[in-house]
């Protein structure tokens, strides 16, 4: 177009005119300013350059070959990883199924290009283009197409779990620009600069597999999947088996390569930890993570472990450490006040337990940030947080900005008679006090009276010690170990 012709239409068609013309050149700079990368970071630029041959925790040339055997804890009955109902196994959803990029476990969030051969992102990052890899392919040779991508999309955001409904559904528009190529329109009035590194994550799966099946029912159907892995064989609810895809496109990608060696992986399931190790004891399981430090410091005297054929490791780490431990359910009516909660943390003695029970192996955790640079346990907050929590502060424990999380502490003795007094004068100011032996509240009547849930048979001896020491202030606590398929029903519906 010429500039006469320009002139005339913004004389013919006055603002409306200019108004086209602008929007247009908008949009061409927004496209120049987006380049095709060969991967993308959370924040900055990722560490590796676009040539890289390998993650820098792999041995590229690492053999292949031979069967890895694992012991799982449970039982299974679906394949469907993707949908809330059912159990699935370990292993199916990152074996079998791959997603647009892989994550390079060196880096705080970045990701490098695995199905999509490249990624390109706006500064505002409000859209997201992924080009695909021509070579790429599912298990049964079919070739993956921006149209799987989409059908994945709008799959799991209309039928998937909960997380994947709630972060596909931000994905406001959807655009194929190039038979290769899939791009991503946000809500720009809510912006989430995390939402192309999420869809990138995203596990693609087979159109021409699934549409011909109810995806929001379980099945054990074995199914056509676009990972390193294909299930080989199940047992339900006692075994499945993994074979390496010989034929798998992209075990040569840099994000690959070093990844993925063992020829077989076979996890049988067991019904707790105790049999799961005595499997491995006999042979059954190739490796054994342990997590009872009495059975780390005693239970290793065995006729393998005599003979050599065991290694032990305790590996350091400088993750955060996560959390364990006993946690209120503050849909309960007696854990909504936190002076409740409080006192009740005064009957737990871990320096007894971890002496006794323990072998003095766990260091007790003070948040959900532990071992990491978030951690607020014994420190006040920095300045600048303190700033924004200040407008708050009338809602908030003075220690907060003054010394940090804490929790109480015994002498490890078991005699925790101070610990209980102050428990006590807590839940007295709290509205509770003893009739007849039962702890109760003034107000209502109630009694404290609750249930601690379990999963794992080697942690009753801590919550029956907690509730033998919050049985001396009145409470009466049952304890209740169940199977992990119960355990994970009542969690979803917060029965406990």
């Amino acid at each position: 177009m010429t500039k006469l012709n320009l002139l005339t239409r913004y004389m013919k068609f006055k603002f409306c005119g200019f108004g086209l013309v602008f929007i247009l050149w908008l949009g061409v700079t927004a496209l120049a300013r987006a380049e095709a990368q060969h991967g993308i970071a959370m924040h900055g630029d990722p560490a590796l350059p676009r040539d890289f041959t390998a993650f820098g925790y792999v041995n590229p040339d690492a053999p292949k070959g031979g069967e890895l055997k694992l012991a799982e804890y449970g039982s299974f009955d679906s394949l469907n990883p993707f949908i809330v109902r059912g159990q699935t196994p370990r292993g199916l959803r990152d074996w079998v199924f791959d997603s647009l990029m892989r994550r390079n476990n060196d880096e705080p969030f970045s990701l490098y290009g695995l199905i999509a051969r490249s990624v390109e992102i706006p500064p505002d990052r409000s859209w997201v283009r992924f080009t695909i890899d021509p070579r790429a392919r599912f298990s049964d040779g079919h070739p993956i197409t921006v149209e799987d991508v989409i059908f994945s999309l709008e799959t799991l955001r209309d039928k998937g779990r909960p997380n994947h409904r709630s972060y596909y559904s931000k994905v406001m528009e959807i655009e194929q620009p190039a038979p290769d190529q899939v791009v991503f329109h946000f809500d720009t009035e809510l912006p989430d600069r995390e939402m192309p590194l999420i869809l990138a994550l995203m596990p693609i799966l087979p159109k021409h597999w699934y549409e011909l099946r109810d995806f929001s029912e379980t099945s054990l159907d074995l199914p056509v999947g676009s990972g390193p892995y294909q299930v080989a064989k199940i047992t339900p609810g006692r075994q499945i088996v993994y074979q390496r895809n010989a034929d798998y496109w992209a075990r040569d990608l840099p994000a690959n390569r070093g990844q993925y060696n063992f020829d077989t992986i076979r996890i049988d399931y067991y019904r707790d930890t105790s049999a799961g190790f005595e499997a491995f004891k006999t042979g059954l399981a190739s490796l054994h993570e342990e997590r009872d430090p009495a059975r780390w410091a005693t239970g290793y005297d065995f006729p393998a472990a005599r003979k050599g054929k065991i290694e032990k490791h305790a590996l350091p780490h400088g993750r955060p450490s996560g959390l364990r431990g006993l946690v209120f359910n503050t849909r309960r009516q007696i854990f909504t006040d936190p002076r409740v909660r409080k006192a009740l943390s005064h009957a737990l003695d871990f320096e007894w337990l971890n002496a006794n029970y323990y072998h003095n192996a766990y260091q007790r955790i003070g948040g959900y940030f532990e071992n990491s640079d978030l951690s607020a346990v014994g420190r006040p907050l920095p300045e600048a947080a303190a700033d924004l929590l200040r407008p708050y502060a009338g809602s908030l424990p003075e220690t907060v900005f003054t010394q940090g999380t804490s929790l109480p502490a015994t002498d490890g003795s078991g005699r925790i008679r101070a610990n209980l007094r102050k428990a006590k004068q807590i839940l007295n100011g709290a509205g509770w006090a003893v009739e007849n032996g039962q702890l109760r509240n003034r107000a209502n009547g109630a009694a404290m009276t609750f249930e601690i849930l379990l999963v794992r048979p080697e942690d009753e001896k801590l919550a029956l010690s907690f509730a033998r020491n919050a049985k001396l202030l009145g409470a009466k606590i049952s304890v209740r170990t169940v199977d992990s398929t119960q355990y994970e029903e009542r969690l979803r519906n917060f029965d406990f």
